[in-house]
């Protein structure tokens, strides 16, 4: 391994919450003020997922006050707590921009995944 590997390897997350592109997730990020910390919740769908290792990160949409809010977080960051997944959607696209033209409920919903047999 080189250098840069291994520093890579120090910094990524070992737990992740798996999800996809179309699941209502919640971000828990840390929020630093001044000298005080606290935890936010961004949630909202992921619309794209982009890069690999290190590199990684996913951008979440949601409808706030009428207006379309994205957001894009590194995947391995340390100021991004927890992961929850709400709700698994089913999509047939990596990327769904499509998202951003629609309004009302059409624009904050997709299909979601029907329950798996076991």
């Amino acid at each position: 391994m080189t250098i840069i590997e291994t520093i890579e390897a120090e910094q990524m997350k070992s737990e992740l919450t798996p999800f996809k592109v179309g699941d209502s997730i919640r971000v828990h990020t840390r929020v630093i003020e001044g000298e005080k910390e606290r935890v936010q919740i961004y949630a909202g769908i992921v619309i794209g997922r982009k890069g690999t290792g290190i590199n990684a990160n996913f951008t979440v949409r949601r409808v706030s006050y009428g207006e379309g809010v994205e957001r894009v977080f590194p995947l391995h960051s340390s100021r991004v707590a927890k992961i929850e997944v709400e709700k698994r959607g089913s999509v047939r696209r990596a990327k769904l921009n499509y998202l951003r033209s629609r309004k009302g409920k059409s624009a904050t919903t997709v299909k979601e995944k029907a329950a798996e047999k076991k």
